[in-house]
């Protein structure tokens, strides 16, 4: 294929655009609607799994020592928990640092006990995999001076539960809606396809190769799709800007934070105008070859 004929092609598709105003705007409105719900939920998968993982990231096994532990006994503790190959960090916290910690959280209620502190020394746990605290909290268990380990025996696991199912329910939402693009993007690209067909039968009667036809619509399907993520990509840029600002501003929740607007609304951008052409010359190519075959 030549310059020219590249040049041909692309002056075709976008003049095919032009003539077939109508079905030009049914196609686009029908990738705008698509993309905008495929965009939002994906949005909304990313931002869960982001949190998800933020709560996964704060389960920490928290180690009581035995009272009769000696200083040496709490180092050595200490270096056993550091060698678990599936811990990443190991931080300590006297008994005096809880109780500071108690008072600062509760308030003055506890500084009564301070001469007599009945809280233990304690160490926490970190794990390199979230997944891995049931198993590693086990094996803390057996260890010397080790008195009590907690990290939300029971709830824990309903966590991890509540947060896999969210998370499959997301990508199983996130996959449907794409295929249902694809069908309704494909069937509305086929109608404009078929009020055409004079024109692809016209074509074949003066010689032109398949190759040559398909080319034409290979790339009005491209830019269909392309101009479909636009508005899309507008709409949800905008509205998460300005619930990030508000979330940002009034939730003071740790852990709840939302992915920042720089890259993640540029990387879904870049991934609506990628689906928009994939699916729109999809839907070109699915529809043109039926002609073709005849």
């Amino acid at each position: 294929m030549n310059i020219n004929s590249i040049r041909r092609h692309f002056r075709e598709s976008f003049k095919s655009l032009g003539r077939n105003g109508w079905m030009t705007f049914a196609s686009v409105s029908a990738v705008t609607v698509t993309l905008l719900l495929v965009g939002v939920f994906f949005v909304l998968l990313m931002n869960l799994n982001n949190v998800a993982s933020n709560i996964e990231n704060d389960v920490k096994i928290r180690v009581h020592i035995d009272t009769a532990a000696s200083q040496e006994n709490i180092d050595e503790l200490g270096a056993q928990l550091e060698k678990l190959k599936e811990v990443s960090a190991v931080s300590f916290s006297s008994k005096e640092e809880e109780l500071k910690n108690i008072n600062e959280t509760l308030g003055e209620a506890f500084s009564l006990i301070e001469q007599d502190n009945p809280l233990r020394n304690v160490y926490e746990v970190q794990t390199k995999n979230p997944k891995d605290v049931i198993d590693v909290a086990k094996k803390i268990e057996k260890l010397n001076y080790v008195e009590v380990v907690k990290y939300g025996q029971g709830e824990v696991e309903k966590l991890f539960s509540v947060l896999d199912m969210s998370r499959n329910i997301g990508l199983v939402l996130i996959i449907g809606l794409l295929f249902t693009a694809m069908f309704l993007i494909s069937n509305t690209i086929k109608i404009t396809i078929v009020a055409r067909k004079k024109e692809i039968e016209i074509m074949r009667l003066v010689g032109a190769t398949n190759s040559f036809i398909r080319w034409p619509f290979f790339l009005e399907g491209l830019w269909l799709g392309v101009l479909g993520a636009i508005i899309p990509i507008i709409l949800i840029g905008t509205t998460y800007y300005n619930i990030q600002d508000y979330v940002t501003s009034k939730v003071n929740i740790s852990f709840f934070e939302l992915l920042d607007f720089s890259p993640f609304v540029f990387q879904v951008s870049g991934v609506l105008i990628l689906m928009g052409a994939l699916i729109g010359v999809w839907g070109s190519m699915m529809s043109v070859r039926k002609f073709l075959k005849m």
